[in-house]
């Protein structure tokens, strides 16, 4: 049998179409039927390659007995938390305020006026290790929504007014030590032996990496930078960077980046490509571009349509066990590569008999020094080998938030590599972002089977500004500044709270929801208001445009009021609020008749702004040959030539 999803085309919703629960998409119809009813509303939240979600799937939404339970007492409605940023926004606010803790699957109990009473996350089908049984949690919710709902009502009603008067709180301010602040607390958590920062899990995140570049370059602290050199080092040599394909995995689940959760994310590669990218432009070590260069190639092999648009996530699980795609014994590298290079293989990627997880073996180079060893071919025989043994499920969405990370990354590596399909696939991306997800300046978040989805949020226009500016960047095409200037200013339009600051996920002043977020905190990826500041410290610093200054100004004041407890944790805010204070490089260019732009652009710094100018008597050419016109600090020098950075 079929529920009401099997005409969705989220992948997630799709894998829980002949589930015997009654599921609906996130509609009208489920909550009005619900309040004809006089039913609660179960909502759940997921996304189609996460592995609990599949967990929790199994055991308690493919069970008969549990499905009659929810059919019978509930609404139940299922939510990409992909394709609606905003629902997942709210209610794991709501689920941090009832358990301090959230993640996915999401497992929210509410009225039919969206008002949440009861919040958490995975529930075994059965009670099990303290945790409550979802079946029993089902029988008492619905015996408290007969026999005890006043109470039920009194829990929503305090929980909304909690998170409301959170939100309200925030105060304009701007710190100027809040830089500071967080690099003291990345010091702090540092592991010193094995890099990264706090304990076990251990996650990537590339915006933390990059403001800690940019804060040491800054401010002379090479110790700083040793610590995201020993990050970045740890993690390609490690299981959490799949040595045999290319790309990264979400994160690793011990101390040492050996052991990942095999999940691989298109955000998490692309973030990475800028973190390899800026580590290799600074230190001008192989290694990191290299690293670049192969979760590069993995995403344009793995995760892109022939539309050129990129997929979303490949999953962790295939044949219902997590790794087992990516893992290996020995007598199976073995038999692949034969008993010499075998042996020399194995004895480089730690592959033994007795395996380095759960019995058998992840590829890495932890405890290895031969990082320059030339094994291409046996990687691609393994490579081969892999593919065809099993498969895994890929999220085929195409969302336009995470599609402009991956085009910004694309061509920033361009600028470090001067690999020009690196440049055509991020051009390519961007055309189909505009033939296929926007109408003139008016995004639609996502796009799958030849359909669209209906709304866009803030981290679309955002990031989606900010891939446009580093295409320019890469190009020095004004067509791409000038959409970049057209995005910002829909953005701002549409989001942006002009009485208290900040900008809300959804339209300002229209949201079907109890509350409009305003999303601050970095994450796994930078929140859209981080972003934005930076997209406005950009477009000033390329522009010169007082109205750019103007909202940097309001949304630095802004979003640090919100940074002042745990600076850390809005990295990515912090990174624009250095460019903003420390401007870099503003290069001005006249190119001499025939000049190799490539060339020139290549041997730029990332972050300068840059623009092609006419020749003019502001700007001569001297010596009739290209001449470069810098300015940096509030000085200017002498025309030259030559760029030297």
């Amino acid at each position: 049998m079929s529920n009401h999803l099997k005409n969705e085309t989220s992948p997630y919703l799709l894998q829980h179409a002949d589930n015997p629960v009654d599921w609906y998409p996130w509609c009208d119809e489920a909550f009005d039927k619900a309040r004809r009813e006089d039913k609660p509303v179960f909502l759940s939240i997921g996304y189609s390659t996460c592995h609990w979600c599949h967990v929790m799937a199994h055991e308690s939404f493919e069970n008969r007995e549990t499905a009659d339970i929810l059919n019978r007492y509930f609404i139940s409605v299922k939510v990409d938390r992909e394709e609606r940023p905003d629902v997942d926004s709210v209610y794991m606010a709501v689920c941090q305020a009832f358990t301090g803790s959230g993640g996915w699957p999401m497992s929210i109990f509410m009225t039919w006026d969206k008002k949440p009473f009861f919040a958490g996350t995975y529930f075994p089908v059965q009670s099990r290790y303290g945790m409550p049984g979802f079946t029993d949690l089902l029988g008492t919710a619905a015996n408290q929504w007969s026999n005890g709902r006043e109470e039920l009502l009194q829990s929503a009603a305090q929980i909304i007014a909690h998170l409301k008067q959170r939100e309200a709180g925030l105060r304009n301010e701007n710190d100027g030590d809040l830089s500071g602040k967080a690099a003291q607390v990345f010091a702090h958590s540092y592991d010193h032996r094995y890099g990264g920062f706090g304990g076990a899990p251990k996650f990537p995140v590339p915006h933390n990496l990059l403001f800690l570049m940019l804060y040491a370059q800054i401010n002379h602290e090479p110790e700083i930078l040793e610590m995201v050199e020993k990050t970045l080092l740890q993690m390609r040599k490690g299981g959490i960077f799949d040595q045999i394909g290319g790309g990264f995995s979400r994160y690793s689940t011990d101390k040492y980046f050996l052991a990942p959760h095999f999940e691989k994310m298109l955000y998490d590669n692309a973030l990475l490509i800028i973190a390899y990218s800026a580590a290799y432009k600074l230190t001008r070590k192989q290694i990191y571009l290299d690293t670049a260069i192969r979760t590069a190639e993995y995403v344009l092999r793995e995760m892109t349509s022939s539309g050129g648009g990129f997929y979303s996530a490949q999953d962790a699980d295939s044949e219902g066990e997590e790794g087992k795609y990516y893992t290996f014994t020995l007598g199976e590298i073995m038999d692949v590569l034969g008993k010499e290079k075998g042996k020399q293989f194995a004895d480089t990627f730690d592959i033994t008999v007795g395996g380095n997880f759960e019995g058998v073996n992840i590829p890495n180079l932890l405890a290895s020094d031969n990082l320059n060893a030339d094994f291409r071919e046996e990687l691609r025989k393994l490579y081969s080998y892999r593919k065809n043994r099993r498969k895994l499920h890929l999220d085929d969405k195409i969302l336009v938030s995470w599609n402009s990370m991956m085009i910004a990354a694309l061509a920033v590596l361009y600028r470090v590599s001067g690999e020009e399909n690196d440049l055509q696939a991020a051009v390519k991306a961007q055309n189909f972002i505009e033939n296929y997800l926007s109408e003139g300046p008016y995004l639609f978040a996502s796009w799958r089977d030849n359909k669209k989805s209906e709304k866009s949020f803030l981290d679309d226009y955002a990031f989606y500004t900010a891939a446009l500016t580093e295409l320019y960047h890469s190009t020095l095409d004004r067509t791409y500044l000038e959409k970049a200037e057209d995005f910002c200013k829909k953005a701002c339009e549409r989001f942006w709270d002009d009485k208290n600051g900040g900008f809300y996920l959804s339209d300002s002043g229209s949201t079907e929801l109890f509350m409009n977020p305003k999303e601050t905190y970095d994450g796994a990826v930078p929140s859209g208001n981080s972003v934005m500041a930076y997209n406005f410290a950009r477009l000033y610093l390329l522009t010169g445009k007082e109205d750019y200054r103007e909202y940097a100004d309001k949304q630095i004041r802004y979003m640090s009021s919100g940074a002042q407890n745990y600076p850390a944790g809005y990295s990515m805010f912090l990174f624009a609020k250095l460019i903003f204070e420390n401007p870099p490089e503003q290069i001005r260019i006249v190119l001499k008749e025939n000049a190799d732009l490539e060339q020139i652009k290549n041997k730029l710094p990332l972050l300068a702004d840059i623009t092609v100018v006419n020749e003019s008597k502001e700007y001569p050419i001297i010596n009739e040959r290209t001449t470069f016109y810098v300015c940096k600090n509030h000085t200017c020098y002498a025309p030259s030539n030559t760029f030297c950075g």
